[in-house]
């Protein structure tokens, strides 16, 4: 058998995202009877769910039109895989079998390739929001000085209360357990950062917009912001930002570009 069967029997859809069939897995793997498979696949499911995966998202139930002969055809019932489902798959199968074996490898190594992506992936997404902070905070706080604010941290934390649900920045630097040097900014995902850009850029816009003036206003301005941005992602079943994981910081990030650049030159 090929070494490459699991890269043989891989499908893409419209989008470019690859799958695997059930059904050809079940072959590649040298399960005889389907009804058996399901069995692993059920496993494979449950071990799914415990990671924290929603199942539907990597096992995708649908009817697949097969011939059976004489030229006709009917629909059966087939799961598309994801990579992460086959990776689940494999290691619930039968480990007496060579084929099961290299599965086990062939996935855990795509696995592994596919998360060193992503993760390089955020890594660009984090730096490129980084530095849009950096920059719409400076022109925030331009806004502000003009409108009249005079305590610019303390306008600040009005803008972490409304959106971080009452906390101010000290708080969120505790709950992300950084020290003394470390900054809040430099520890956000790409999403949090996401989120804290369109305060800053909708705070900044509602003060030009009304014409607010004086610390006070500012700063029930930027709670409001803060606090509708909130309730957008409350509203959409999003995750609360002071819930959101904590990244190292963000200079690695930067650092791992940088290495990922230098492999690509050689």
């Amino acid at each position: 058998m090929p070494q490459n069967i699991f890269e043989e029997i891989k499908k893409q859809d419209n989008n470019g995202v690859e799958f695997w069939s059930s059904r050809e897995l079940a072959k590649a793997l040298n399960y005889k009877d389907y009804r058996k498979f399901l069995n692993v696949i059920d496993r494979a499911k449950i071990a799914c769910e415990n990671s924290g995966e929603v199942i539907h998202n990597h096992f995708v139930h649908t009817d697949e039109m097969v011939s059976i002969g004489s030229g006709a055809e009917r629909f059966i019932d087939t799961i598309y895989l994801s990579r992460y489902a086959c990776y689940l798959i494999v290691q619930n199968s039968d480990p007496t079998k060579v084929v099961v074996a290299k599965g086990q490898t062939y996935f855990a190594i795509q696995t592994r390739r596919q998360e060193n992506t992503d993760n390089l992936i955020e890594d660009h997404k984090r730096v490129f929001l980084r530095e849009e902070m950096k920059k719409h905070n400076t022109s925030l706080m331009q806004v502000a000085t003009i409108a009249g604010v005079e305590k610019y941290a303390i306008f600040q934390n009005f803008g972490y209360k409304g959106l971080y649900g009452g906390l101010t920045m000290q708080d969120i630097h505790h709950k992300k357990g950084l020290k003394k040097s470390q900054k809040i900014l430099d520890h956000m995902n790409s999403e949090e950062l996401a989120a804290n850009l369109f305060r800053a850029t909708q705070t900044e816009a509602m003060i030009k917009r009304e014409n607010i003036q004086g610390q006070n206003d500012a700063n029930a301005a930027h709670f409001y912001v803060g606090q509708k941005v909130r309730n957008t992602i409350e509203n959409i079943g999003g995750t609360m930002p002071e819930d959101l994981s904590t990244p190292d910081g963000i200079g690695k990030a930067n650092t791992r570009i940088k290495n990922n650049k230098k492999k690509k030159l050689k």
